[in-house]
């Protein structure tokens, strides 16, 4: 079982690539965590809908074809710490890798929504697809810490 974060494009800015950096290794240390970056699909390319399309093709085909997809999208389920630590661990117990897939700057396309089997919110807003790869990354350290009742979480 492991834990697949795609997502779409490398943050371009380098402190907030090494914040990312940091709290995927930190979540790492709790999880068997997999990154995948998938290339951007320029918004010269069409619509926003086929720009969409096209990331959510290749965020799909970065991830194992048997996983459990999870959305991350504002549209979904909020948790607080707690419960993103518990129910992390509990998709860790059915021992089947799990995607958690983070759209571009257009969002996630209908190809990855009809995918998932459930849909994440990482705040009550809408996050630049950078700065929500950070806090997913974050979440999964702070998460592992909570489940194994480490200081971190506070």
């Amino acid at each position: 079982m492991r834990f697949v974060v795609a997502v779409v494009g490398k943050p371009r800015d380098a402190h907030l690539a090494g914040a990312i950096r940091e709290y995927e290794n930190r979540a790492g240390r709790y999880w068997p965590l997999e990154v995948h970056e998938v290339r951007e699909e320029p918004a010269r390319a069409g619509s926003a809908d086929l720009v969409r399309e096209r990331e959510g093709e290749r965020l799909l085909a970065a991830i194992p074809a048997a996983a459990e997809v999870v959305a991350c999208d504002v549209t979904g389920r909020a948790m607080s710490s707690e419960q993103f630590s518990t129910w992390l661990q509990e998709l860790r117990e059915r021992a089947r890798d799990v995607a958690l897939v983070i759209g571009g700057a257009f969002g996630l396309g209908d190809v990855v929504r009809r995918r998932a089997s459930a849909s994440l919110a990482l705040a009550p807003w809408t996050l630049p697809h950078e700065l929500a790869r950070l806090v997913l990354a974050e979440q999964l350290y702070r998460a592992g810490s909570i489940v194994r009742r480490e200081p971190y979480h506070k």
